[in-house]
């Protein structure tokens, strides 16, 4: 079983406590010998300052969350900060572990409302709380410690609209423009992914129109309107190109994934398929029925459920 993005997630903030957790160790220890002096402990965080990489500021509380230091940032001192409370700040309502460090969950800063994230060490004279070290970060500046997540291939079911939920008994399905060039349509879109380069597309059946991408311009999607696909001669735009080996999804299995999709669009007239994705590079499909609800699995367990499923899960 692949690992979950809050997996993931957690297996970063553990690589980055282990990088921050001994250099905040380091200053809270200098820190202790001049706590109540603002001035000295100010002159202790600017030459600390650059041993904690990536920081945006550093200053000291006490135990109820008050600054009793000025900021210190990139630029230097930031004296407006002296004397903040910052108490009901997302990461003073962690509790700190017996070790006396905590790398907080991310939350959004106050000023920037940017993703950021505050490292605390515990400042002690021996058994004694004096107070807490806080480095803030902006989660832009950290570096990502670990490759980057692959998302899970196992089936996953998103529930939709709770309006739409509720009144699908009192709808049916509405023949589109598509519905009734469906035949020529889906054998455009096998075209496109088979033998054209088209990598993912987007089918909305109920509003007959694909949104698509291709290997040769990855990165800017096009529109296919109802016109488009339902005349074949929209694939003389696209150039020949053979099928990427490395695509997750094979080339003889794309006309029985389209097959099944249409499948399901047709099939009950209360519960049908309103679009539905592919990716061939991932092998990801996605489905979203008329009760809004959604579905993403593999190209192989799509094609191993049959209808029977589908009308069970659906709603």
């Amino acid at each position: 079983m692949k690992e979950t993005w809050k997996d993931a997630v957690q297996r970063q903030r553990v690589a980055l406590a282990e990088r921050l957790s001994q250099p905040l160790a380091s200053i809270a220890d200098s820190c202790e010998p001049v706590w109540g002096d603002r001035a000295k402990l100010d002159d202790v965080l600017l030459k600390s300052f650059e041993t904690v990489p990536n920081s945006l500021f550093m200053y000291v509380l006490d135990t109820n969350g008050l600054q009793i230091s000025d900021n210190v940032s990139r630029k230097g001192l930031l004296p407006e900060h002296y004397g903040r409370d910052r108490s009901s700040r997302p990461y003073m309502r962690e509790a700190v572990p017996s070790w006396g460090f905590l790398l907080s969950e991310a939350y959004l800063s106050l000023r920037a409302n940017r993703p950021s994230i505050t490292a605390l060490q515990i400042v002690r004279r021996g058994d004694e709380v004096l107070g807490y070290l806080g480095v803030d970060f902006d989660l832009r500046d950290l570096p990502v410690t670990s490759e980057l997540y692959e998302e899970s291939e196992e089936w996953r079911q998103i529930k939709g609209d709770p309006a739409i939920r509720s009144s699908v008994f009192l709808q049916r399905r509405t023949e589109s423009p598509m519905d009734k060039e469906i035949d020529v349509a889906s054998a455009i879109i096998e075209e496109l992914i088979m033998d054209r380069g088209m990598f993912q597309c987007v089918i909305h059946f109920s509003s007959s129109r694909a949104t698509v991408w291709f290997e040769s311009d990855p990165f800017r999607y096009r529109l296919l309107d109802s016109e488009a696909l339902s005349d074949p001669d929209v694939c003389l735009l696209y150039p020949a190109q053979a099928y990427p080996e490395e695509a997750l999804i094979p080339r003889d299995r794309i006309s029985s994934i389209i097959r099944a999709m249409k499948k399901l669009r047709f099939t009950d007239e209360t519960f049908y398929l309103r679009s539905a994705s592919i990716n061939i590079f991932n092998g990801m499909i996605s489905l979203t029925f008329s009760c809004d609800g959604s579905h993403y699995m593999s190209w192989q367990e799509f094609l191993e459920k049959d209808e029977s499923f589908w009308f069970g899960a659906a709603n």
